[in-house]
Protein backbone atom coordinates (compact mmCIF):
# COMPACT_ATOMS: atom_id res chain seq x y z
CA UNK A 1 0.00 0.00 0.00
CA UNK A 2 1.08 3.36 -0.60
CA UNK A 3 1.93 6.24 1.60
CA UNK A 4 -1.32 8.08 3.21
CA UNK A 5 0.09 11.22 5.15
CA UNK A 6 -2.39 13.07 6.75
CA UNK A 7 -3.64 16.70 5.74
CA UNK A 8 -6.15 17.47 8.75
CA UNK A 9 -4.31 20.18 11.23
CA UNK A 10 -5.19 18.26 14.89
CA UNK A 11 -6.82 21.02 16.83
CA UNK A 12 -5.46 21.86 19.79
CA UNK A 13 -1.68 20.33 18.97
CA UNK A 14 0.35 23.68 17.99
CA UNK A 15 3.84 23.70 19.11
CA UNK A 16 5.87 26.37 19.73
CA UNK A 17 10.02 26.49 20.27
CA UNK A 18 10.33 27.09 24.20
CA UNK A 19 11.55 31.28 24.75
CA UNK A 20 15.27 31.39 24.33
CA UNK A 21 15.62 28.22 22.45
CA UNK A 22 17.47 27.91 18.68
CA UNK A 23 17.81 25.51 16.04
CA UNK A 24 20.79 23.42 16.16
CA UNK A 25 20.30 20.94 13.58
CA UNK A 26 17.80 18.42 12.89
CA UNK A 27 17.13 15.11 14.20
CA UNK A 28 18.69 11.52 12.73
CA UNK A 29 16.12 10.74 10.26
CA UNK A 30 16.47 7.03 10.63
CA UNK A 31 16.07 7.38 14.37
CA UNK A 32 13.40 5.20 16.13
CA UNK A 33 10.55 7.28 17.68
CA UNK A 34 7.47 6.06 19.18
CA UNK A 35 4.70 8.19 19.35
CA UNK A 36 1.40 8.11 21.67
CA UNK A 37 -2.21 8.51 19.87
CA UNK A 38 -5.20 9.16 22.08
CA UNK A 39 -8.45 8.72 20.84
CA UNK A 40 -11.74 10.27 22.36
CA UNK A 41 -14.31 7.88 24.35
CA UNK A 42 -16.83 5.65 22.03
CA UNK A 43 -19.51 6.99 23.82
CA UNK A 44 -20.44 10.58 25.65
CA UNK A 45 -19.08 9.97 29.55
CA UNK A 46 -21.33 10.51 32.81
CA UNK A 47 -20.14 10.79 36.38
CA UNK A 48 -20.71 7.16 37.76
CA UNK A 49 -23.29 6.89 40.55
CA UNK A 50 -20.61 4.15 42.05
CA UNK A 51 -16.81 3.90 41.38
CA UNK A 52 -16.45 1.18 38.43
CA UNK A 53 -13.92 -1.69 38.66
CA UNK A 54 -11.03 -1.60 36.11
CA UNK A 55 -12.41 -3.74 34.17
CA UNK A 56 -15.66 -1.72 33.18
CA UNK A 57 -13.60 1.58 33.10
CA UNK A 58 -12.69 0.63 29.64
CA UNK A 59 -16.51 -0.60 28.51
CA UNK A 60 -17.87 2.56 29.91
CA UNK A 61 -15.02 5.62 28.81
CA UNK A 62 -12.76 3.09 25.85
CA UNK A 63 -12.02 4.35 22.40
CA UNK A 64 -14.03 2.32 20.18
CA UNK A 65 -12.37 -0.74 18.83
CA UNK A 66 -13.33 -0.24 14.93
CA UNK A 67 -11.69 3.34 15.29
CA UNK A 68 -8.61 1.54 16.51
CA UNK A 69 -8.55 -0.74 13.44
CA UNK A 70 -8.83 2.23 11.32
CA UNK A 71 -5.60 3.59 12.67
CA UNK A 72 -4.11 0.58 12.76
CA UNK A 73 -5.21 0.16 9.17
CA UNK A 74 -3.51 3.45 8.26
CA UNK A 75 -0.35 2.78 10.07
CA UNK A 76 0.22 0.16 8.11
CA UNK A 77 -0.38 2.28 5.09
CA UNK A 78 2.33 4.24 5.95
CA UNK A 79 4.82 1.86 7.15
CA UNK A 80 4.51 2.29 10.69
CA UNK A 81 4.27 -0.31 13.72
CA UNK A 82 1.50 -0.75 16.19
CA UNK A 83 3.11 -1.24 19.16
CA UNK A 84 0.72 -1.19 21.50
CA UNK A 85 -3.37 -0.57 21.17
CA UNK A 86 -5.69 -0.30 24.21
CA UNK A 87 -9.20 0.45 23.47
CA UNK A 88 -9.60 0.66 27.15
CA UNK A 89 -6.93 3.37 27.77
CA UNK A 90 -7.79 5.04 24.70
CA UNK A 91 -4.36 4.68 23.22
CA UNK A 92 -2.00 3.29 20.18
CA UNK A 93 1.47 3.93 20.02
CA UNK A 94 2.94 3.62 16.61
CA UNK A 95 6.71 3.66 15.73
CA UNK A 96 8.67 4.35 13.20
CA UNK A 97 11.79 5.91 11.84
CA UNK A 98 11.58 10.07 12.49
CA UNK A 99 11.34 10.05 8.64
CA UNK A 100 8.12 8.24 8.60
CA UNK A 101 6.25 9.60 11.50
CA UNK A 102 7.31 12.64 10.48
CA UNK A 103 5.99 12.42 6.86
CA UNK A 104 2.83 10.31 8.42
CA UNK A 105 1.67 12.95 10.39
CA UNK A 106 3.38 15.97 8.39
CA UNK A 107 4.90 17.21 11.06
CA UNK A 108 8.48 19.46 10.43
CA UNK A 109 11.25 18.49 13.41
CA UNK A 110 14.31 20.57 14.39
CA UNK A 111 16.77 20.04 17.29
CA UNK A 112 16.37 23.00 20.00
CA UNK A 113 18.99 23.89 22.59
CA UNK A 114 18.10 26.08 25.60
CA UNK A 115 20.07 27.00 28.40
CA UNK A 116 22.88 23.90 27.46
CA UNK A 117 19.78 21.70 27.01
CA UNK A 118 18.68 20.21 23.96
CA UNK A 119 15.65 18.54 23.06
CA UNK A 120 13.79 17.30 19.76
CA UNK A 121 10.86 19.91 19.24
CA UNK A 122 8.47 20.96 16.59
CA UNK A 123 6.37 23.95 15.36
CA UNK A 124 3.03 24.38 14.71
CA UNK A 125 0.05 21.09 14.25
CA UNK A 126 0.06 17.56 14.32
CA UNK A 127 -1.77 16.50 10.79
CA UNK A 128 -4.01 13.56 11.20
CA UNK A 129 -6.13 11.47 8.53
CA UNK A 130 -9.36 13.06 7.41
CA UNK A 131 -11.47 10.05 8.48
CA UNK A 132 -9.68 10.29 11.76
CA UNK A 133 -9.91 13.74 12.13
CA UNK A 134 -12.94 13.54 14.80
CA UNK A 135 -11.93 10.99 16.63
CA UNK A 136 -8.28 11.48 17.70
CA UNK A 137 -7.81 13.73 20.57
CA UNK A 138 -3.85 14.09 20.99
CA UNK A 139 -0.59 12.64 19.37
CA UNK A 140 2.31 12.72 21.56
CA UNK A 141 6.07 11.76 21.35
CA UNK A 142 7.12 14.13 18.59
CA UNK A 143 8.78 17.13 21.20
CA UNK A 144 10.81 15.53 23.72
CA UNK A 145 11.16 19.18 25.58
CA UNK A 146 11.27 18.83 29.32
CA UNK A 147 7.82 19.56 30.41
CA UNK A 148 7.68 19.81 34.16
CA UNK A 149 9.17 21.13 37.12
CA UNK A 150 9.45 19.21 40.59
CA UNK A 151 7.02 21.78 43.34
CA UNK A 152 10.28 21.20 46.15
CA UNK A 153 11.91 24.05 47.80
CA UNK A 154 15.33 23.00 50.29
CA UNK A 155 15.58 25.22 53.32
CA UNK A 156 18.36 26.52 52.16
CA UNK A 157 17.10 28.51 49.25
CA UNK A 158 14.81 30.64 51.80
CA UNK A 159 15.73 33.33 53.36
CA UNK A 160 15.63 31.84 56.79
CA UNK A 161 18.41 29.16 56.48
CA UNK A 162 19.47 26.58 59.45
CA UNK A 163 16.26 25.75 60.38
CA UNK A 164 14.80 22.33 62.02
CA UNK A 165 11.61 22.13 60.57
CA UNK A 166 9.38 19.46 61.55
CA UNK A 167 9.36 15.45 60.96
CA UNK A 168 6.35 14.10 59.24
CA UNK A 169 4.70 12.66 62.47
CA UNK A 170 4.97 15.60 63.79
CA UNK A 171 2.92 17.63 60.58
CA UNK A 172 0.57 15.08 60.69
CA UNK A 173 0.06 15.38 64.53
CA UNK A 174 -0.50 18.68 64.23
CA UNK A 175 -3.42 18.13 61.53
CA UNK A 176 -4.39 15.74 63.87
CA UNK A 177 -4.36 12.62 61.76
CA UNK A 178 -7.17 10.21 62.70
CA UNK A 179 -5.48 7.92 65.27
CA UNK A 180 -5.35 3.87 65.08
CA UNK A 181 -4.98 3.85 60.92
CA UNK A 182 -2.32 3.94 58.92
CA UNK A 183 -3.38 2.57 55.67
CA UNK A 184 -3.42 -0.41 55.64
CA UNK A 185 -4.72 -1.99 52.75
CA UNK A 186 -4.57 1.10 50.55
CA UNK A 187 -2.10 1.97 47.33
CA UNK A 188 -0.81 5.15 47.00
CA UNK A 189 0.60 5.89 43.63
CA UNK A 190 3.47 8.39 43.37
CA UNK A 191 4.20 10.23 39.64
CA UNK A 192 7.70 10.17 39.52
CA UNK A 193 9.62 12.22 36.02
CA UNK A 194 13.48 11.49 37.05
CA UNK A 195 15.67 10.37 39.54
CA UNK A 196 15.47 7.42 42.35
CA UNK A 197 15.41 6.34 45.22
CA UNK A 198 17.87 3.91 47.24
CA UNK A 199 16.72 0.96 49.81
CA UNK A 200 19.24 2.05 52.43
CA UNK A 201 17.56 5.84 52.19
CA UNK A 202 14.86 3.89 52.75
CA UNK A 203 15.61 1.54 55.58
CA UNK A 204 17.80 4.30 57.20
CA UNK A 205 14.89 7.04 57.38
CA UNK A 206 11.98 5.06 58.53
CA UNK A 207 14.02 3.03 61.36
CA UNK A 208 15.10 6.55 62.53
CA UNK A 209 11.69 8.13 62.63
CA UNK A 210 10.71 4.56 64.90
CA UNK A 211 8.44 3.07 61.79
CA UNK A 212 8.36 -0.08 59.95
CA UNK A 213 9.73 0.21 56.35
CA UNK A 214 7.12 0.60 54.00
CA UNK A 215 6.34 -1.15 50.97
CA UNK A 216 7.54 0.63 47.88
CA UNK A 217 8.03 -0.40 44.55
CA UNK A 218 8.78 1.20 40.82
CA UNK A 219 7.14 1.29 37.79
CA UNK A 220 8.98 1.85 34.94
CA UNK A 221 7.21 3.76 32.20
CA UNK A 222 8.40 4.58 28.68
CA UNK A 223 11.54 2.42 29.41
CA UNK A 224 12.37 5.07 32.58
CA UNK A 225 12.34 3.34 36.24
CA UNK A 226 13.83 4.28 39.14
CA UNK A 227 17.43 5.53 38.53
CA UNK A 228 18.99 7.66 41.60
CA UNK A 229 21.23 10.11 40.67
CA UNK A 230 23.36 9.96 43.71
CA UNK A 231 22.79 14.21 44.02
CA UNK A 232 20.68 15.26 46.68
CA UNK A 233 20.06 18.99 44.92
CA UNK A 234 18.15 16.83 41.74
CA UNK A 235 15.27 14.79 41.46
CA UNK A 236 16.24 12.36 43.95
CA UNK A 237 14.82 15.35 46.48
CA UNK A 238 12.19 14.70 45.20
CA UNK A 239 11.14 11.15 44.68
CA UNK A 240 12.59 10.73 48.42
CA UNK A 241 10.32 13.46 49.69
CA UNK A 242 7.39 11.83 48.50
CA UNK A 243 7.91 8.73 49.48
CA UNK A 244 9.24 9.71 53.12
CA UNK A 245 6.30 12.25 53.67
CA UNK A 246 3.79 9.14 52.39
CA UNK A 247 5.28 6.45 53.86
CA UNK A 248 5.54 8.23 57.55
CA UNK A 249 1.89 9.48 57.85
CA UNK A 250 0.80 6.19 56.29
CA UNK A 251 3.16 3.77 57.05
CA UNK A 252 0.31 0.88 56.48
CA UNK A 253 -0.08 1.81 53.09
CA UNK A 254 2.12 0.53 50.18
CA UNK A 255 3.65 2.87 47.69
CA UNK A 256 4.13 2.61 43.96
CA UNK A 257 6.18 5.29 42.62
CA UNK A 258 5.49 5.59 38.10
CA UNK A 259 8.52 6.40 36.58
CA UNK A 260 8.35 8.39 33.55
CA UNK A 261 10.54 10.60 31.14
CA UNK A 262 9.34 14.07 31.86
CA UNK A 263 8.16 14.87 28.52
CA UNK A 264 4.05 15.25 27.47
CA UNK A 265 3.92 11.84 26.42
CA UNK A 266 5.82 10.37 29.24
CA UNK A 267 3.99 12.03 32.08
CA UNK A 268 0.68 11.28 30.65
CA UNK A 269 1.89 7.85 30.11
CA UNK A 270 2.97 7.39 33.74
CA UNK A 271 -0.71 8.68 34.59
CA UNK A 272 -2.58 6.54 32.67
CA UNK A 273 -0.71 3.21 34.32
CA UNK A 274 -1.47 4.34 37.49
CA UNK A 275 -5.25 4.80 36.81
CA UNK A 276 -5.30 1.56 34.78
CA UNK A 277 -2.65 -0.47 36.68
CA UNK A 278 -5.09 -3.40 37.79
CA UNK A 279 -1.99 -5.49 39.17
CA UNK A 280 -1.73 -3.06 42.15
CA UNK A 281 -4.66 -0.95 41.88
CA UNK A 282 -3.93 2.54 43.54
CA UNK A 283 -7.08 4.26 45.50
CA UNK A 284 -4.97 7.74 45.73
CA UNK A 285 -2.18 9.24 43.27
CA UNK A 286 -0.02 12.11 44.25
CA UNK A 287 1.50 14.24 41.64
CA UNK A 288 4.41 16.79 42.85
CA UNK A 289 5.34 17.67 39.37
CA UNK A 290 3.97 20.77 37.01
CA UNK A 291 3.88 23.76 34.95
CA UNK A 292 2.19 26.80 34.31
CA UNK A 293 -1.27 26.42 31.78
CA UNK A 294 0.26 27.73 29.26
CA UNK A 295 3.53 25.80 29.15
CA UNK A 296 1.19 23.01 27.46
CA UNK A 297 -0.49 22.05 24.40
CA UNK A 298 -4.22 22.45 24.61
CA UNK A 299 -4.20 18.59 23.45
CA UNK A 300 -2.28 17.58 26.20
CA UNK A 301 -4.61 19.82 29.14
CA UNK A 302 -7.79 17.73 27.68
CA UNK A 303 -6.25 14.23 27.64
CA UNK A 304 -4.66 14.62 30.68
CA UNK A 305 -7.91 16.22 32.46
CA UNK A 306 -9.67 12.97 30.90
CA UNK A 307 -7.49 10.71 32.47
CA UNK A 308 -8.20 12.43 35.77
CA UNK A 309 -11.71 11.92 35.05
CA UNK A 310 -11.29 8.06 34.89
CA UNK A 311 -9.66 8.36 37.84
CA UNK A 312 -12.64 9.63 39.77
CA UNK A 313 -14.64 7.49 37.14
CA UNK A 314 -12.53 4.03 39.62
CA UNK A 315 -12.67 5.94 43.05
CA UNK A 316 -9.30 7.04 42.84
CA UNK A 317 -8.49 10.20 44.44
CA UNK A 318 -5.46 12.21 42.38
CA UNK A 319 -3.72 15.21 44.43
CA UNK A 320 -1.19 17.28 42.95
CA UNK A 321 0.83 20.28 43.61
CA UNK A 322 -0.54 23.66 42.89
CA UNK A 323 3.30 24.92 42.32
CA UNK A 324 6.14 27.21 44.05
CA UNK A 325 6.78 30.53 42.21
CA UNK A 326 3.19 32.63 43.65
CA UNK A 327 0.66 33.56 41.43
CA UNK A 328 3.07 34.23 38.48
CA UNK A 329 3.92 30.40 38.82
CA UNK A 330 7.50 31.27 37.30
CA UNK A 331 6.41 32.45 33.91
CA UNK A 332 7.96 35.75 34.44
CA UNK A 333 5.88 38.67 32.39
CA UNK A 334 3.93 39.82 34.96
CA UNK A 335 0.31 38.03 34.86
CA UNK A 336 -1.15 35.55 37.11
CA UNK A 337 -0.49 31.97 36.12
CA UNK A 338 -1.64 28.75 37.87
CA UNK A 339 0.07 25.79 37.53
CA UNK A 340 -1.26 21.99 35.51
CA UNK A 341 -2.01 19.55 36.35
CA UNK A 342 -3.34 21.56 39.75
CA UNK A 343 -6.37 23.41 37.91
CA UNK A 344 -7.25 20.22 36.23
CA UNK A 345 -11.25 20.07 37.42
CA UNK A 346 -10.91 16.64 38.25
CA UNK A 347 -8.19 16.56 40.84
CA UNK A 348 -7.77 18.15 44.45
CA UNK A 349 -5.28 20.85 43.81
CA UNK A 350 -2.81 21.59 47.44
CA UNK A 351 -1.66 24.30 48.42
CA UNK A 352 1.11 25.70 50.78
CA UNK A 353 1.71 27.28 54.29
CA UNK A 354 4.10 28.44 56.80
CA UNK A 355 3.18 26.21 59.48
CA UNK A 356 4.02 26.88 63.68
CA UNK A 357 3.27 26.17 66.79
CA UNK A 358 1.78 28.48 69.01
CA UNK A 359 2.58 28.20 73.22
CA UNK A 360 -0.04 26.06 74.01
CA UNK A 361 0.88 23.47 71.46
CA UNK A 362 -1.80 24.54 68.70
CA UNK A 363 -0.87 25.16 64.84
CA UNK A 364 -0.96 28.69 63.50
CA UNK A 365 -0.77 28.61 59.65
CA UNK A 366 -0.33 31.43 57.66
CA UNK A 367 -0.16 31.90 53.50
CA UNK A 368 3.55 30.70 52.22
CA UNK A 369 5.25 33.12 50.78
CA UNK A 370 9.19 33.74 50.83
CA UNK A 371 8.98 36.74 48.84
CA UNK A 372 11.21 36.56 45.41
CA UNK A 373 13.55 33.68 44.99
CA UNK A 374 11.97 32.28 48.11
CA UNK A 375 9.05 30.84 46.70
CA UNK A 376 5.50 30.64 47.64
CA UNK A 377 2.67 28.89 46.85
CA UNK A 378 0.99 28.57 43.54
CA UNK A 379 -2.67 29.49 42.99
CA UNK A 380 -5.60 31.97 40.95
CA UNK A 381 -7.71 31.22 38.66
CA UNK A 382 -7.33 29.27 35.37
CA UNK A 383 -7.43 30.43 32.10
CA UNK A 384 -7.96 27.37 30.54
CA UNK A 385 -10.85 25.48 32.63
CA UNK A 386 -14.43 26.55 33.87
CA UNK A 387 -15.33 27.13 36.98
CA UNK A 388 -16.86 23.12 38.25
CA UNK A 389 -20.16 23.26 39.25
CA UNK A 390 -18.75 22.05 43.01
CA UNK A 391 -16.90 25.71 43.24
CA UNK A 392 -20.52 27.50 42.82
CA UNK A 393 -20.81 28.80 45.90
CA UNK A 394 -17.16 29.24 47.13
CA UNK A 395 -16.97 32.94 46.26
CA UNK A 396 -14.44 32.88 43.48
CA UNK A 397 -12.76 36.29 42.48
CA UNK A 398 -12.44 37.15 39.02
CA UNK A 399 -8.87 36.67 37.48
CA UNK A 400 -6.38 38.97 38.67
CA UNK A 401 -4.92 39.56 34.62
CA UNK A 402 -6.73 42.30 32.83
CA UNK A 403 -9.47 40.92 30.99
CA UNK A 404 -9.43 37.51 32.23
CA UNK A 405 -12.91 36.16 32.53
CA UNK A 406 -13.70 33.37 35.58
CA UNK A 407 -11.92 29.86 35.78
CA UNK A 408 -11.23 27.19 37.95
CA UNK A 409 -10.07 28.53 41.39
CA UNK A 410 -6.74 26.59 42.21
CA UNK A 411 -5.94 25.24 45.13
CA UNK A 412 -8.64 23.71 46.80
CA UNK A 413 -6.71 22.30 50.15
CA UNK A 414 -3.51 23.33 51.45
CA UNK A 415 -0.82 22.25 54.01
CA UNK A 416 2.33 22.72 55.15
CA UNK A 417 4.65 23.67 52.41
CA UNK A 418 7.31 26.61 53.91
CA UNK A 419 10.87 25.28 53.53
CA UNK A 420 11.67 26.87 56.78
CA UNK A 421 8.92 24.60 58.44
CA UNK A 422 9.31 22.19 56.08
CA UNK A 423 10.13 18.06 56.50
CA UNK A 424 13.07 16.66 57.73
CA UNK A 425 14.23 13.70 54.89
CA UNK A 426 16.87 11.86 53.77
CA UNK A 427 18.30 11.93 50.69
CA UNK A 428 21.09 10.44 49.00
CA UNK A 429 22.52 10.01 52.48
CA UNK A 430 21.76 13.37 53.29
CA UNK A 431 19.69 14.47 56.22
CA UNK A 432 17.94 17.91 54.81
CA UNK A 433 14.55 19.71 55.26
CA UNK A 434 12.36 20.48 52.12
CA UNK A 435 9.40 22.56 51.51
CA UNK A 436 7.14 23.13 48.76
CA UNK A 437 3.79 21.86 47.57
CA UNK A 438 5.48 19.45 46.72
CA UNK A 439 5.02 18.07 50.23
CA UNK A 440 1.58 18.67 50.54
CA UNK A 441 0.56 16.21 47.29
CA UNK A 442 1.36 13.13 49.33
CA UNK A 443 0.64 14.04 52.44
CA UNK A 444 -2.58 14.62 51.55
CA UNK A 445 -2.92 11.50 49.36
CA UNK A 446 -1.69 9.82 53.06
CA UNK A 447 -4.30 11.09 54.68
CA UNK A 448 -6.90 10.11 52.02
CA UNK A 449 -5.36 6.50 52.53
CA UNK A 450 -5.83 6.44 56.10
CA UNK A 451 -9.70 7.93 55.29
CA UNK A 452 -10.22 4.88 52.74
CA UNK A 453 -9.24 2.28 55.50
CA UNK A 454 -11.42 2.95 57.88
CA UNK A 455 -14.66 4.00 55.47
CA UNK A 456 -13.40 0.04 53.47
CA UNK A 457 -13.89 1.83 50.06
CA UNK A 458 -12.29 4.34 48.11
CA UNK A 459 -13.52 8.21 48.59
CA UNK A 460 -12.68 9.14 44.84
CA UNK A 461 -12.73 12.48 43.36
CA UNK A 462 -13.92 13.98 46.71
CA UNK A 463 -13.70 17.45 46.00
CA UNK A 464 -17.46 17.90 45.99
CA UNK A 465 -18.09 16.84 48.77
CA UNK A 466 -15.21 18.83 50.77
CA UNK A 467 -16.99 22.23 49.02
CA UNK A 468 -20.37 21.03 50.49
CA UNK A 469 -19.40 20.78 54.26
CA UNK A 470 -15.37 20.94 55.35
CA UNK A 471 -16.07 24.33 56.55
CA UNK A 472 -19.42 24.12 58.10
CA UNK A 473 -18.07 20.87 59.95
CA UNK A 474 -15.05 22.49 60.90
CA UNK A 475 -12.73 19.82 59.12
CA UNK A 476 -10.37 22.13 57.87
CA UNK A 477 -8.70 25.15 59.65
CA UNK A 478 -9.38 28.17 57.42
CA UNK A 479 -5.66 30.28 56.58
CA UNK A 480 -6.69 34.29 56.15
CA UNK A 481 -3.79 35.59 56.81
CA UNK A 482 -0.75 36.04 53.99
CA UNK A 483 -0.45 36.57 49.55
CA UNK A 484 0.72 34.65 47.17
CA UNK A 485 1.49 37.61 45.04
CA UNK A 486 -1.73 38.75 43.29
CA UNK A 487 -4.09 37.11 45.68
CA UNK A 488 -4.54 37.22 49.16
CA UNK A 489 -6.10 35.06 51.98
CA UNK A 490 -9.46 35.89 53.20
CA UNK A 491 -12.23 34.13 55.22
CA UNK A 492 -13.32 31.42 53.22
CA UNK A 493 -11.94 30.04 49.99
CA UNK A 494 -9.01 31.85 49.03
CA UNK A 495 -6.81 31.53 45.95
CA UNK A 496 -3.78 30.98 47.95
CA UNK A 497 -4.71 27.78 50.06
CA UNK A 498 -7.99 26.99 49.25
CA UNK A 499 -10.58 25.83 51.99
CA UNK A 500 -7.95 25.49 54.32
CA UNK A 501 -5.33 22.85 55.91
CA UNK A 502 -6.62 19.32 57.10
CA UNK A 503 -7.81 18.46 60.55
CA UNK A 504 -7.54 15.06 60.56
CA UNK A 505 -9.84 13.69 62.64
CA UNK A 506 -12.94 15.67 61.99
CA UNK A 507 -12.74 14.87 58.40
CA UNK A 508 -12.92 11.25 59.02
CA UNK A 509 -15.82 12.12 61.04
CA UNK A 510 -17.43 13.89 57.77
CA UNK A 511 -16.51 11.62 55.20
CA UNK A 512 -16.45 7.77 56.91
CA UNK A 513 -20.04 7.25 56.08
CA UNK A 514 -20.06 9.48 52.79
CA UNK A 515 -21.03 7.77 49.77
CA UNK A 516 -17.23 6.71 47.81
CA UNK A 517 -16.96 9.80 45.08
CA UNK A 518 -16.87 9.81 40.98
CA UNK A 519 -16.33 12.38 39.10
CA UNK A 520 -18.47 15.56 39.27
CA UNK A 521 -19.09 17.24 35.80
CA UNK A 522 -17.30 20.94 35.39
Amino acid sequence: MSPEPSETPLPGSERRPLAGARVVGAPNAGERLEVTVVLRPAAATTAPAQPLSRQQLGAARGADPAVVERLRAFAIRNGLEVVDASPDRRTVVLAGTVATLSDAFAVELATYEREGVRYRGRTGPVHVPADLAGEIEGVFGFDDRPQAQPHFRRAAAGPRAGVTGFSPLQVAALYDFPQGLDGTGEVVALIELGGGYRQADLDAYFRGLGLPVPAVSAVAVRGVGNAPTGSPNGPDAEVLLDIEVAGAMAPGARLVAYFAPNTEQGFLEAVTAAVHDRANAPSVISISWGGAEGSWTVQALRAFDAVFADAGAVGVTVCCASGDAGSGDGVGDGRAHVDFPASSPHVLACGGTRLSVAAAGRPEETVWNDGPGGGATGGGISAVFAPPGWQAGAGLPPSANPGGGPGRGVPDVCGDADPATGYQVLVDGVATVIGGTSAVAPLWAALVARLNQRRGAPLGFVNPELYRRAASAGAVRDIVAGSNGAYSARPGWDACTGLGSPIGSRLLDLLAASPAGGPAAP
